[in-house]
C-alpha cells in the first residue's frame, strides 16, 4: 500500500527533477567555462536580471499586457468556437452551408493568417488579439462540433420523445453529453492562444509586452533579456496547462463517474 501511494508522487516531481538537472549542468557548464557566456548567460545572470526588472516594474507592465491580450483573445475565440460547433452539431443544413468553409479554415497554417489580419485589423492590439481569437477559435469549434454530432442515439430519442425544441436539446442533452469533447478544445485553444500571443507580439507591430522585450534582447543583443523572456514565456504556458488540466478533471469529475 505504501509503495503504491508513494508512486504518484514520484512521478509528479520527475519534471521538477529534471528541471534542477537541467540547471545543474547549464551551471556547472558555466563554471568549467564550457560555453561562450555571450550567447549562453549564466543562471544566476538571469535571476538577477529578473530582480532588476522588478524592482523597475517593467517586465510586470509586460507581462499584463501579454495577458490582457490573451485574455481577451481566448475569451472571444472560445466563444465563437463553442458557439459555431453547437450550431454545426445541431443542424445538418448548416454544415452543408459552412462546414466545408469550417474544415478549410482549420486546415489553413495559423500563420498564415498574420499579414491578411494586420491589414484588416492593423499590427496593435487589435489585430493581435483577432490573431489571438483565430487560434483560440479553431480548436474549439471542430472539437464542439464532433462532441455534438456525436451524442449517442438514444439520446436523441429521448429528446425528441420529449419533443424537446432545438434550443433545448442543446441545454440539457447535447452540450452536457458533448462537454469532454468540448472541454478537450477548450485546453487546447488555451495552448494554442498562448503561442499565438507570442507569434503576435513578435511578428506585428511591437507593443509593450512580453514579446517586445523578447524582440528588444534579440536586437540589441541582451541575452539576459531574452532568456528571461523565454522563461516567463514558458513558465506561463506551463501555469496554463497546469490550471486547464485541474479545471477539466474537476468540472469532467462528475461526468465520467
Amino acid at each position: 500500500m505504501a509503495s503504491e501511494l508513494s508512486a504518484p508522487r514520484g512521478r509528479d516531481l520527475r519534471p521538477f527533477l529534471s528541471f534542477v538537472l537541467v540547471l545543474a549542468l547549464w551551471d556547472l557548464a558555466h563554471r568549467f567555462a564550457l560555453v561562450d557566456p555571450r550567447f549562453l548567460p549564466a543562471p544566476l545572470d538571469i535571476v538577477a536580471r529578473l530582480m532588476t526588472e522588478l524592482r523597475s516594474g517593467t517586465i510586470l507592465g509586460d507581462l499584463a499586457e501579454t495577458l490582457r491580450r490573451n485574455l481577451i483573445g481566448f475569451l472571444i475565440g472560445a466563444a465563437a468556437g463553442v458557439s459555431l460547433g453547437a450550431v454545426l452539431g445541431a443542424s445538418r443544413l448548416v454544415v452543408q452551408i459552412i462546414g466545408p468553409t469550417v474544415v478549410a479554415q482549420r486546415q489553413t497554417a495559423l500563420f498564415a493568417w498574420v499579414p491578411l489580419l494586420a491589414m484588416w485589423f492593423g499590427g496593435g492590439d487589435s489585430g493581435k488579439i483577432a490573431f489571438i481569437a483565430l487560434a483560440a477559435f479553431q480548436p474549439t469549434v471542430i472539437n464542439t462540433w464532433r462532441g455534438i454530432a456525436l451524442v449517442p442515439e438514444p439520446l436523441r430519442e429521448l429528446s425528441a420523445s420529449l419533443r424537446f425544441s432545438r434550443v433545448q436539446y442543446l441545454r440539457h442533452v447535447a452540450l452536457p453529453a458533448a462537454a469532454p469533447q468540448i472541454f478537450t478544445g477548450l485546453h487546447t485553444a488555451l495552448i494554442y492562444a498562448w503561442l499565438a500571443t507570442v507569434g503576435a507580439e513578435l511578428f506585428m507591430n511591437i507593443t509593450p509586452g512580453l514579446g517586445g522585450r523578447l524582440s528588444e534582447g534579440s536586437q540589441m543583443f541582451d541575452m539576459d533579456l531574452l532568456f528571461l523572456a523565454i522563461a516567463i514565456f514558458g513558465a506561463v504556458g506551463l501555469v496554463y496547462n497546469s490550471l486547464a488540466e485541474a479545471l477539466e478533471a474537476r468540472v469532467l469529475k462528475g461526468h465520467r463517474a
